[in-house]
Protein backbone atom coordinates (compact mmCIF):
# COMPACT_ATOMS: atom_id res chain seq x y z
CA UNK A 1 0.00 0.00 0.00
CA UNK A 2 1.79 3.16 -1.22
CA UNK A 3 -0.80 5.79 0.10
CA UNK A 4 1.60 7.85 2.41
CA UNK A 5 0.55 9.71 4.82
CA UNK A 6 3.03 13.07 5.40
CA UNK A 7 2.63 15.78 8.37
CA UNK A 8 5.11 18.19 8.32
CA UNK A 9 5.04 20.01 12.04
CA UNK A 10 6.89 23.41 10.37
CA UNK A 11 9.00 25.30 12.60
CA UNK A 12 8.35 28.31 10.87
CA UNK A 13 8.01 31.96 12.10
CA UNK A 14 4.83 32.21 14.09
CA UNK A 15 3.49 35.10 11.38
CA UNK A 16 4.37 32.45 8.73
CA UNK A 17 1.36 32.22 6.21
CA UNK A 18 2.26 28.54 5.88
CA UNK A 19 1.15 26.92 8.88
CA UNK A 20 1.15 23.41 10.06
CA UNK A 21 -0.09 20.81 7.47
CA UNK A 22 -0.70 17.12 6.07
CA UNK A 23 0.02 15.52 2.67
CA UNK A 24 -2.31 12.44 1.62
CA UNK A 25 -0.57 11.10 -1.66
CA UNK A 26 -1.37 8.38 -3.72
CA UNK A 27 0.83 7.17 -6.18
CA UNK A 28 0.13 3.82 -7.75
CA UNK A 29 -2.60 3.01 -10.22
CA UNK A 30 -3.37 -0.12 -8.44
CA UNK A 31 -4.88 2.53 -5.38
CA UNK A 32 -7.89 3.92 -7.42
CA UNK A 33 -9.31 0.52 -6.62
CA UNK A 34 -8.72 0.85 -2.66
CA UNK A 35 -11.37 3.42 -2.78
CA UNK A 36 -11.99 3.06 0.95
CA UNK A 37 -7.99 3.71 1.66
CA UNK A 38 -8.04 7.28 -0.71
CA UNK A 39 -8.26 10.38 1.01
CA UNK A 40 -11.54 11.69 1.33
CA UNK A 41 -11.88 14.31 -1.00
CA UNK A 42 -10.15 11.74 -4.48
CA UNK A 43 -13.01 9.55 -2.72
CA UNK A 44 -15.60 12.19 -3.63
CA UNK A 45 -14.29 12.68 -7.18
CA UNK A 46 -14.78 8.87 -7.49
CA UNK A 47 -18.13 8.94 -6.47
CA UNK A 48 -19.64 11.84 -7.88
CA UNK A 49 -17.41 11.94 -10.68
CA UNK A 50 -16.86 8.35 -11.68
CA UNK A 51 -15.59 9.85 -15.05
CA UNK A 52 -12.25 11.09 -13.80
CA UNK A 53 -11.33 7.71 -12.11
CA UNK A 54 -9.61 6.45 -15.10
CA UNK A 55 -7.92 9.54 -15.76
CA UNK A 56 -5.97 9.48 -12.95
CA UNK A 57 -5.28 5.82 -13.18
CA UNK A 58 -3.54 6.27 -16.40
CA UNK A 59 -1.70 9.76 -14.73
CA UNK A 60 -0.48 7.17 -11.96
CA UNK A 61 1.09 5.46 -14.17
CA UNK A 62 3.18 7.61 -16.11
CA UNK A 63 5.10 8.23 -13.31
CA UNK A 64 2.92 10.90 -11.36
CA UNK A 65 1.70 11.20 -7.71
CA UNK A 66 -1.82 13.08 -6.82
CA UNK A 67 -1.35 14.65 -3.06
CA UNK A 68 -3.91 16.25 -1.08
CA UNK A 69 -2.54 19.14 1.10
CA UNK A 70 -4.43 19.79 3.98
CA UNK A 71 -3.78 22.87 6.68
CA UNK A 72 -4.34 21.63 10.25
CA UNK A 73 -3.99 24.81 11.51
CA UNK A 74 -5.24 28.07 10.39
CA UNK A 75 -1.85 30.22 9.76
CA UNK A 76 -1.54 33.46 12.25
CA UNK A 77 -1.86 35.67 9.50
CA UNK A 78 -5.24 34.95 9.07
CA UNK A 79 -6.94 34.35 12.58
CA UNK A 80 -5.06 37.77 12.97
CA UNK A 81 -6.92 39.05 9.92
CA UNK A 82 -10.03 37.51 11.85
CA UNK A 83 -9.45 39.44 14.71
CA UNK A 84 -8.70 42.37 13.32
CA UNK A 85 -12.20 42.53 11.81
CA UNK A 86 -14.12 41.31 14.48
CA UNK A 87 -12.83 43.71 16.85
CA UNK A 88 -12.94 46.65 15.52
CA UNK A 89 -15.77 46.40 13.01
CA UNK A 90 -18.26 43.05 13.54
CA UNK A 91 -18.76 43.88 17.17
CA UNK A 92 -17.12 40.68 18.40
CA UNK A 93 -18.26 38.17 16.00
CA UNK A 94 -17.42 35.07 13.46
CA UNK A 95 -20.17 33.44 12.57
CA UNK A 96 -22.34 36.51 10.91
CA UNK A 97 -19.58 37.07 8.21
CA UNK A 98 -16.99 34.31 7.97
CA UNK A 99 -18.69 31.68 6.67
CA UNK A 100 -20.44 34.12 3.80
CA UNK A 101 -16.89 36.01 2.73
CA UNK A 102 -14.77 32.21 3.00
CA UNK A 103 -18.30 30.55 0.99
CA UNK A 104 -19.46 33.25 -0.83
CA UNK A 105 -16.45 36.10 -1.14
CA UNK A 106 -19.38 38.73 0.57
CA UNK A 107 -17.81 41.01 1.98
CA UNK A 108 -18.61 42.24 5.38
CA UNK A 109 -19.94 45.72 5.80
CA UNK A 110 -17.06 48.09 6.68
CA UNK A 111 -17.64 51.85 7.22
CA UNK A 112 -15.27 54.50 7.51
CA UNK A 113 -15.38 54.27 11.74
CA UNK A 114 -14.42 51.18 11.72
CA UNK A 115 -11.76 51.78 9.70
CA UNK A 116 -10.27 54.63 11.47
CA UNK A 117 -10.93 52.75 14.87
CA UNK A 118 -8.70 49.77 13.33
CA UNK A 119 -6.13 52.38 12.08
CA UNK A 120 -5.33 54.16 15.31
CA UNK A 121 -4.23 50.14 16.30
CA UNK A 122 -2.12 49.97 13.84
CA UNK A 123 -4.31 47.60 11.75
CA UNK A 124 -6.11 47.65 8.50
CA UNK A 125 -9.42 46.39 7.81
CA UNK A 126 -9.42 46.55 4.15
CA UNK A 127 -6.24 44.66 4.09
CA UNK A 128 -7.56 41.94 6.33
CA UNK A 129 -10.44 41.37 4.63
CA UNK A 130 -8.34 40.32 1.57
CA UNK A 131 -5.55 38.29 3.49
CA UNK A 132 -8.80 36.06 3.93
CA UNK A 133 -10.22 35.93 0.66
CA UNK A 134 -6.65 35.88 -1.16
CA UNK A 135 -5.71 32.67 1.23
CA UNK A 136 -8.99 31.19 1.78
CA UNK A 137 -8.56 28.10 -0.76
CA UNK A 138 -4.90 27.22 0.18
CA UNK A 139 -6.35 25.10 3.17
CA UNK A 140 -6.93 22.06 0.76
CA UNK A 141 -5.35 21.68 -2.34
CA UNK A 142 -5.04 18.99 -4.61
CA UNK A 143 -0.84 18.86 -5.78
CA UNK A 144 0.28 16.58 -8.57
CA UNK A 145 3.56 15.73 -7.50
CA UNK A 146 6.47 14.14 -10.77
CA UNK A 147 8.23 10.99 -8.98
CA UNK A 148 10.42 10.35 -12.18
CA UNK A 149 11.32 13.93 -12.78
CA UNK A 150 10.17 13.44 -16.12
CA UNK A 151 8.39 16.75 -16.02
CA UNK A 152 4.37 17.84 -15.55
CA UNK A 153 2.70 18.60 -19.51
CA UNK A 154 -0.18 20.79 -20.30
CA UNK A 155 -2.80 18.38 -20.72
CA UNK A 156 -1.88 17.32 -16.46
CA UNK A 157 -1.75 20.29 -15.78
CA UNK A 158 -5.89 20.95 -16.83
CA UNK A 159 -6.53 17.73 -15.42
CA UNK A 160 -5.70 19.07 -11.79
CA UNK A 161 -7.14 22.63 -12.45
CA UNK A 162 -10.64 20.23 -13.02
CA UNK A 163 -9.99 17.92 -10.38
CA UNK A 164 -9.61 21.41 -8.27
CA UNK A 165 -12.49 22.92 -9.26
CA UNK A 166 -14.52 19.55 -8.20
CA UNK A 167 -13.50 19.99 -4.54
CA UNK A 168 -14.27 23.59 -4.70
CA UNK A 169 -17.33 22.76 -2.41
CA UNK A 170 -15.11 20.91 -0.17
CA UNK A 171 -12.04 23.59 -0.05
CA UNK A 172 -14.23 25.96 1.47
CA UNK A 173 -16.28 24.44 3.55
CA UNK A 174 -13.38 23.52 5.31
CA UNK A 175 -11.68 26.55 5.49
CA UNK A 176 -14.57 27.56 7.60
CA UNK A 177 -14.61 24.37 9.56
CA UNK A 178 -10.85 25.13 10.36
CA UNK A 179 -10.67 29.02 10.60
CA UNK A 180 -13.61 29.03 13.67
CA UNK A 181 -12.32 26.12 15.01
CA UNK A 182 -8.63 27.32 15.48
CA UNK A 183 -9.91 31.12 16.62
CA UNK A 184 -12.19 29.28 19.35
CA UNK A 185 -8.87 27.14 20.38
CA UNK A 186 -6.74 30.55 20.56
CA UNK A 187 -9.63 31.37 23.72
CA UNK A 188 -9.10 28.50 25.36
CA UNK A 189 -5.57 28.25 26.52
CA UNK A 190 -6.67 28.85 30.33
CA UNK A 191 -8.98 26.69 30.87
CA UNK A 192 -6.41 24.12 30.53
CA UNK A 193 -4.24 26.05 33.50
CA UNK A 194 -7.73 26.06 35.87
CA UNK A 195 -7.30 22.03 35.27
CA UNK A 196 -4.13 21.92 36.80
CA UNK A 197 -4.91 23.83 39.53
CA UNK A 198 -7.68 22.06 40.32
CA UNK A 199 -4.66 19.49 41.00
CA UNK A 200 -4.01 22.10 44.47
CA UNK A 201 -7.63 22.84 45.24
CA UNK A 202 -8.44 19.12 46.67
CA UNK A 203 -5.74 18.43 49.39
CA UNK A 204 -5.90 22.13 50.68
CA UNK A 205 -9.56 21.84 51.12
CA UNK A 206 -9.21 18.37 52.65
CA UNK A 207 -6.84 19.66 55.24
CA UNK A 208 -8.73 22.85 55.97
CA UNK A 209 -11.88 20.63 56.40
CA UNK A 210 -10.04 18.20 59.21
CA UNK A 211 -9.29 21.50 61.59
CA UNK A 212 -12.66 23.86 60.62
CA UNK A 213 -15.44 22.07 58.43
CA UNK A 214 -17.19 25.18 57.36
CA UNK A 215 -13.92 26.85 56.06
CA UNK A 216 -12.95 23.84 53.86
CA UNK A 217 -15.73 24.56 52.07
CA UNK A 218 -15.72 27.62 51.87
CA UNK A 219 -12.50 27.58 50.20
CA UNK A 220 -13.42 24.34 48.00
CA UNK A 221 -16.55 26.20 46.51
CA UNK A 222 -15.34 29.90 46.17
CA UNK A 223 -11.68 29.15 45.08
CA UNK A 224 -12.95 26.93 42.10
CA UNK A 225 -15.27 30.07 40.92
CA UNK A 226 -12.99 32.32 41.30
CA UNK A 227 -10.37 30.43 38.61
CA UNK A 228 -13.73 29.43 36.62
CA UNK A 229 -14.44 33.28 36.53
CA UNK A 230 -11.14 33.81 35.46
CA UNK A 231 -11.26 31.50 32.95
CA UNK A 232 -14.50 33.57 31.42
CA UNK A 233 -12.78 36.75 31.72
CA UNK A 234 -9.90 35.79 29.62
CA UNK A 235 -12.13 33.76 26.96
CA UNK A 236 -14.27 36.92 27.06
CA UNK A 237 -11.02 39.05 26.47
CA UNK A 238 -9.61 36.62 23.97
CA UNK A 239 -12.96 37.11 21.97
CA UNK A 240 -12.43 40.92 21.97
CA UNK A 241 -14.18 42.53 24.62
CA UNK A 242 -12.47 45.21 26.02
CA UNK A 243 -11.00 45.69 30.17
CA UNK A 244 -13.48 48.46 30.88
CA UNK A 245 -16.30 46.17 29.37
CA UNK A 246 -15.69 43.17 31.68
CA UNK A 247 -14.84 46.15 34.69
CA UNK A 248 -18.34 47.09 34.38
CA UNK A 249 -19.78 43.60 35.71
CA UNK A 250 -17.45 43.81 38.94
CA UNK A 251 -20.41 45.72 40.17
CA UNK A 252 -22.61 42.51 40.16
CA UNK A 253 -20.47 40.09 40.90
CA UNK A 254 -19.23 41.09 44.11
CA UNK A 255 -22.48 40.82 45.72
CA UNK A 256 -22.62 37.79 43.93
CA UNK A 257 -19.42 36.60 45.46
CA UNK A 258 -20.23 37.44 48.87
CA UNK A 259 -23.85 35.47 48.45
CA UNK A 260 -22.21 32.55 47.60
CA UNK A 261 -19.28 32.41 50.29
CA UNK A 262 -22.30 32.59 52.90
CA UNK A 263 -24.21 30.10 51.12
CA UNK A 264 -20.82 27.85 50.96
CA UNK A 265 -20.37 28.49 54.48
CA UNK A 266 -24.08 27.54 55.82
CA UNK A 267 -24.17 24.18 53.79
CA UNK A 268 -22.47 22.77 56.90
CA UNK A 269 -25.30 24.05 58.82
CA UNK A 270 -27.33 22.39 56.71
CA UNK A 271 -25.92 18.90 56.85
CA UNK A 272 -25.42 18.82 60.65
CA UNK A 273 -29.43 20.16 61.08
CA UNK A 274 -30.65 16.77 58.20
CA UNK A 275 -31.33 19.08 55.14
CA UNK A 276 -28.98 16.91 53.06
CA UNK A 277 -30.62 18.15 49.88
CA UNK A 278 -30.94 21.93 50.46
CA UNK A 279 -27.11 21.81 51.58
CA UNK A 280 -26.12 19.72 48.33
CA UNK A 281 -28.44 22.62 46.04
CA UNK A 282 -26.79 25.69 48.12
CA UNK A 283 -23.36 24.23 47.76
CA UNK A 284 -23.42 23.62 43.89
CA UNK A 285 -24.90 27.05 43.48
CA UNK A 286 -22.27 28.39 45.50
CA UNK A 287 -19.69 26.63 43.52
CA UNK A 288 -20.76 27.97 40.24
CA UNK A 289 -22.53 31.59 41.16
CA UNK A 290 -19.63 33.92 39.45
CA UNK A 291 -19.49 31.31 36.53
CA UNK A 292 -23.24 31.34 35.95
CA UNK A 293 -23.53 35.71 36.35
CA UNK A 294 -20.94 35.68 33.61
CA UNK A 295 -22.47 33.12 31.28
CA UNK A 296 -26.35 35.29 31.65
CA UNK A 297 -24.14 38.78 31.46
CA UNK A 298 -21.82 37.46 28.17
CA UNK A 299 -25.26 36.53 26.55
CA UNK A 300 -26.51 40.04 26.83
CA UNK A 301 -23.25 41.49 26.21
CA UNK A 302 -23.22 39.42 23.02
CA UNK A 303 -26.87 40.17 22.12
CA UNK A 304 -26.62 43.87 22.82
CA UNK A 305 -23.81 43.61 19.85
CA UNK A 306 -25.52 41.62 17.79
CA UNK A 307 -28.70 44.22 17.95
CA UNK A 308 -25.86 47.29 17.54
CA UNK A 309 -24.85 45.18 14.27
CA UNK A 310 -28.52 45.33 13.09
CA UNK A 311 -28.72 48.57 13.47
CA UNK A 312 -25.61 49.60 11.75
CA UNK A 313 -27.21 47.55 8.94
CA UNK A 314 -24.41 45.13 8.93
CA UNK A 315 -26.73 42.26 9.34
CA UNK A 316 -30.18 41.45 8.25
CA UNK A 317 -32.46 41.07 11.38
CA UNK A 318 -33.28 37.39 12.30
CA UNK A 319 -36.65 36.73 12.49
CA UNK A 320 -37.62 36.95 16.13
CA UNK A 321 -35.79 37.68 19.61
CA UNK A 322 -35.74 34.35 19.92
CA UNK A 323 -33.46 33.99 16.50
CA UNK A 324 -31.37 37.21 17.72
CA UNK A 325 -30.89 35.08 21.29
CA UNK A 326 -29.86 32.10 19.48
CA UNK A 327 -27.21 33.57 17.15
CA UNK A 328 -25.24 35.39 20.24
CA UNK A 329 -25.63 31.67 22.35
CA UNK A 330 -23.61 30.46 19.14
CA UNK A 331 -21.52 32.86 18.92
CA UNK A 332 -20.98 33.10 22.58
CA UNK A 333 -20.36 28.83 22.30
CA UNK A 334 -18.32 28.66 19.49
CA UNK A 335 -15.55 28.86 22.30
CA UNK A 336 -15.27 25.46 23.52
CA UNK A 337 -14.62 26.85 27.12
CA UNK A 338 -17.24 28.78 27.31
CA UNK A 339 -19.65 26.04 26.38
CA UNK A 340 -18.39 23.46 28.46
CA UNK A 341 -18.13 25.78 31.37
CA UNK A 342 -21.72 26.78 31.08
CA UNK A 343 -22.95 22.86 31.02
CA UNK A 344 -20.08 22.41 34.26
CA UNK A 345 -22.19 24.93 35.87
CA UNK A 346 -25.39 23.44 35.65
CA UNK A 347 -24.66 20.19 36.74
CA UNK A 348 -23.02 21.69 39.73
CA UNK A 349 -25.94 21.33 41.46
CA UNK A 350 -26.81 17.62 40.86
CA UNK A 351 -23.40 16.68 41.81
CA UNK A 352 -24.14 18.34 45.21
CA UNK A 353 -26.64 16.77 45.83
CA UNK A 354 -25.32 13.47 45.20
CA UNK A 355 -22.62 14.23 47.65
CA UNK A 356 -25.15 15.70 50.03
CA UNK A 357 -27.02 12.26 49.89
CA UNK A 358 -24.41 9.46 49.81
CA UNK A 359 -22.49 11.37 52.92
CA UNK A 360 -19.74 12.81 51.06
CA UNK A 361 -19.46 16.06 51.60
CA UNK A 362 -16.63 16.00 54.89
CA UNK A 363 -14.41 14.93 52.27
CA UNK A 364 -11.57 17.44 50.77
CA UNK A 365 -11.81 15.47 47.78
CA UNK A 366 -15.45 15.08 47.05
CA UNK A 367 -15.92 19.16 48.06
CA UNK A 368 -13.52 20.12 45.42
CA UNK A 369 -14.77 17.58 42.38
CA UNK A 370 -18.06 19.29 43.50
CA UNK A 371 -16.99 22.90 43.22
CA UNK A 372 -14.59 22.02 40.03
CA UNK A 373 -17.40 20.13 38.29
CA UNK A 374 -17.57 23.48 35.52
CA UNK A 375 -14.08 23.25 35.44
CA UNK A 376 -13.29 20.34 34.94
CA UNK A 377 -15.96 19.85 31.88
CA UNK A 378 -14.42 22.75 30.72
CA UNK A 379 -11.36 20.98 30.64
CA UNK A 380 -12.45 17.83 28.69
CA UNK A 381 -14.43 20.31 26.08
CA UNK A 382 -11.52 21.89 25.65
CA UNK A 383 -9.24 18.95 25.18
CA UNK A 384 -11.51 16.54 22.98
CA UNK A 385 -13.48 19.76 20.82
CA UNK A 386 -10.96 19.44 18.08
CA UNK A 387 -10.95 15.41 17.86
CA UNK A 388 -14.69 15.70 18.32
CA UNK A 389 -15.14 18.68 15.52
CA UNK A 390 -12.61 16.92 12.86
CA UNK A 391 -14.44 14.11 13.35
CA UNK A 392 -17.87 15.40 12.86
CA UNK A 393 -16.19 17.68 9.31
CA UNK A 394 -14.97 14.19 8.35
CA UNK A 395 -18.60 12.79 8.78
CA UNK A 396 -19.91 15.60 7.00
CA UNK A 397 -17.36 15.44 4.28
CA UNK A 398 -18.32 11.88 3.38
CA UNK A 399 -22.26 12.73 3.38
CA UNK A 400 -20.99 15.71 0.95
CA UNK A 401 -23.22 16.39 -2.65
CA UNK A 402 -21.75 18.47 -5.17
CA UNK A 403 -24.08 21.38 -5.11
CA UNK A 404 -26.59 21.44 -8.36
CA UNK A 405 -26.49 23.78 -10.81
Amino acid sequence: MSNILVKLRLRAPKESPVGTYRVAIMSLPEECDWQEYLPPEIQYIFKHFPQYKERIRQILAQGKAIGVRTVLRTPENILKAVHTISVHSQKNYIITWLPKLLRDKHYPVVTDDDRARAKGHNEDLDQAIETIVRDRLRFKRLVLIDEENIGINSEEQRLMTELSELIYPLQVDYAVFRVIADNAHERTEVAQSIIKALLVVGPIAHVLEKFAAGVGKIFAASADDILGESAELMALRGSGFSWRELAKRSRILIPVFAVATYGAYSVHHLLESGHLIQGGIVFGFSAVALSLTTAVQSLFMYRKNLVQLIADKKLLPPESSWATTKLALLQDFTNPARLGLFIGAAGAPVMGILGSVLGLMDNGWVLAAIGSTESIVAGLTVLFAGTINERRFQRKLQAFKPPQH
